[in-house]
């Protein structure tokens, strides 16, 4: 109860000088993670409590299913089709790339890891955060095509990571039965179960949805309140049936829209207000866990975590790049601003109570942790600054060069 009376009056004081704070480097994530990071200095009645992590990770869950929808839900083949090239180069060649030098790196510099047990550290550590960034997708001082970009690879890459997750793991649990076997059964029951309850909630909800407003049935405020219990109905939909949530809340939102063309644009309204309190609890919450094991972090980890960052994403994403044109500016900008957030905790979070009992799964958790720790941290404050010196290379570039082609922002909801 105490922790939640912290987080409460955090949320009231945050909300008092939010509107200061965007001028400086101080992001929501930063200032939440903080004070859950300080929880430890305080009274000892406080800083002593247990926090559940089974209930951690159902608020971290429904944080992110919330994000999944609502990302997917502004996503169309309309945003594909006008920046298709540049989104589709960072999540097939980028992601792919980032997630075998992920693992590689993990092996060398941390050590003792298997190859299944690095899979799982660099799958979970590969999705973007949006959020972290979001001073960048929202600064007009970034050209539209890049912000884009980076806005609908956070979106993305969220559900095309869970898939790889689970696929070590399972390959890492397999059992006499073959690595074979079991990832058969597992794109099965993970991945089809979840597509197809995603298709189904997101189509009929959404037709729903549609009939009742051209038939002007909906109070206008209900309507976001109807369309937020579509990625709820996949949680519950997939707990009882062993799908993928993740899954199933992603598809959910890409569908929704062909019923209930205002999908995007409610789910959003959700998103930017209530649904910020799960994703400020999740970093108050992931400051209190770091704070309690800070003690068991080591050199290698720190390196690690500074290579996630840098070199295991900067190489794959200039790899990708090659060839469009793009400045180097542009793609050192791109390249370093991926932030590890919201969904490389929780996918931390759903291998940890998978119980898989690994020999590395201490390292990996350490490891996940630090990453996120010092991504909140170093994408936070280097935000404005990185603006600044991307604006003055941007200011010289041709109008025609690729940074400065037409998008449609409209398309991208």
């Amino acid at each position: 109860m105490a922790l939640v009376v912290v987080f409460l009056a955090l949320v009231f004081f945050y909300s008092l000088i939010s509107r200061r704070l965007e001028r400086t480097a101080v992001t929501a994530p930063i200032l939440f993670t903080a004070v859950g990071l300080l929880i430890v200095l305080m009274p000892p009645w406080l800083s002593a409590l247990e926090v559940n992590r089974k209930a951690f990770l159902m608020i971290a869950e429904i944080g992110l299913v919330m994000l999944l929808f609502t990302e997917a839900a502004n996503i169309n083949l309309k945003v594909l089709k006008g920046n298709r090239s540049l989104l589709l180069r960072l999540l097939s060649t980028g992601m792919l790339l980032i997630i075998v030098l992920g693992a590689i790196g993990a092996m060398i510099v941390i050590g003792g890891l298997s190859l299944w047990e690095a899979g799982i550290l660099a799958a979970i550590l590969a999705p973007t955060d949006a959020g972290l960034g979001h001073v960048i997708v929202s600064s007009p001082r970034v050209p539209m095509n890049i912000r884009q970009a980076l806005s609908v690879e956070a979106g993305l890459n969220d559900g095309l990571a869970v898939p790889f997750l689970m696929v070590f793991i399972a390959l890492a649990l397999q059992t006499t039965e073959g690595a074979g076997a079991v990832l058969t059964r597992f794109l099965g029951e993970q991945l089809g179960y979840g597509a197809l309850i995603g298709l189904g909630i997101g189509l009929v909800g959404g037709w729903l949805l549609g009939v009742a407003q051209r038939r002007n049935w909906m109070v206008e405020g209900l309507q976001q309140l109807g369309l937020v219990t579509l990625p709820l109905l996949c949680v519950m939909v997939s707990e009882a049936t062993g799908a993928s949530m993740f899954i199933a809340a992603y598809v959910a939102g890409l569908s929704v829209q062909i019923g209930f063309a205002e999908g995007g644009e409610r789910s959003s309204d959700f998103a930017e207000n209530w649904g910020q309190l799960f994703n400020f609890f999740v970093f108050f919450l992931f400051g209190v866990f770091v704070a309690r094991d800070w003690m068991n972090f080591n050199a290698r980890l720190a390196l690690y975590a500074i290579l996630s960052l840098t070199l295991v994403r900067m190489i794959p994403v200039t790899l990708a790049l090659a060839g469009t044109g793009l400045s180097r500016a542009t793609v050192l900008f791109v390249g370093w601003f991926g932030p590890r957030g919201l969904a490389s905790i929780v996918l931390g979070l759903v291998y940890l109570e998978r119980h898989a009992n690994l020999p590395g799964e201490p390292t990996i958790r350490l490891a996940v942790m630090a990453t996120v720790l010092l991504s909140v941290f170093a994408h936070g404050l280097s935000a404005l600054p990185g603006i600044d010196f991307y604006a003055r290379r941007t200011a010289t570039l041709d109008p025609h060069a690729p940074e400065n082609e037409a998008f449609d922002a409209k398309s991208a909801g």
